[in-house]
């Protein structure tokens, strides 16, 4: 048995041999089969996962970790959580799985490009999607980690892996990452609901701002209908959303698109 430091923090955790995609398969089996907050699905072959506006991607079996985990958040009285307010559990993960990543590559730059890619010195190591459950009853957040790809299985030369970085990657190490990522989600995210959704009040906002390699930085954002924006990154707003200014410093917040840092 394998993962056995994750399994301590996750409330259940199925490893899979191999998966189409954790996030599919976890969203799919969650409420059929009763399942509770923090099960995690996880796999080191994922042959269909898909990222952020329905690309998809593959890596060689063994190179990555893919892990699924399913949220239920609720607020302090029982109620849901304002859908608004859901968009910083992405938010969120990609800081734990930022931090995670930080312990393996000590005196690394590595932080999270919004809305939840993680970066090692620019170049991405992870890639997060959160997708809502059908019925509402939850949030699955995906998060595919490459530790053991070589130099020539990168799929882009932006990409990077804990290898690739140097890391000697074990079975031990990419189960501290894991472990890491789960308990950062965890703990975070229940700061989070204790303070009644409001990341300032949990110290969220303040620990995303730091954490986030976008801010400061002029950028490229496609948005969902097709619109391009010029614009330069300044902050995060109080519902996670990518503040932005044009060239007359005319704000606005992006709640989804794809974001490019430009040189």
């Amino acid at each position: 048995m394998s993962f056995d430091r994750s399994r301590s923090v996750a409330s259940v955790l199925y490893e899979v041999a191999s998966s189409s995609s954790t996030n599919t398969e976890l969203s799919a089996r969650a409420d059929r089969e009763g399942m509770g907050d923090l099960t995690v699905m996880l796999t080191r072959y994922q042959s269909s996962g898909r990222g952020r506006l329905g690309r998809s991607w593959t890596a060689p079996p063994g190179a990555a970790v893919a892990a699924s985990v399913l949220l239920r958040p609720r607020m302090p009285d029982g109620s849901a959580v304002p859908p608004e307010r859901l968009g910083w559990l992405p938010v969120i993960a990609g800081v734990s799985m930022a931090a995670a990543v930080r312990l393996a590559l000590p005196g690394r730059t590595v932080g999270f490009k919004w809305p939840n890619d993680v970066l090692v010195d620019g170049r991405k190591i992870c890639g997060i999607l959160a997708e809502l459950l059908p019925a509402g009853t939850g949030v699955v957040v995906g998060a595919g980690v490459n530790t053991r790809m070589s130099e020539e299985e990168l799929p882009v030369p932006t990409a990077t892996s804990l290898a690739v970085e140097g890391a000697e990657v074990t079975d031990a190490l990419e189960d501290a990452v894991l472990a890491a990522y789960l308990e950062g989600l965890r703990d975070r995210v229940a700061r989070y609901l204790a303070a009644g959704a409001d990341a300032d009040a949990a110290g969220l906002r303040a620990e995303a701002r730091a954490a986030c390699l976008t801010l400061g930085r002029p950028v490229s954002i496609e948005l969902p209908g097709g619109e391009a924006l010029q614009a330069s990154a300044v902050d995060l707003d109080a519902d996670g959303r990518l503040v932005v200014a044009d060239r007359d410093g005319r704000a606005r917040s992006v709640a989804a698109g794809d974001v490019t840092h430009v040189r």
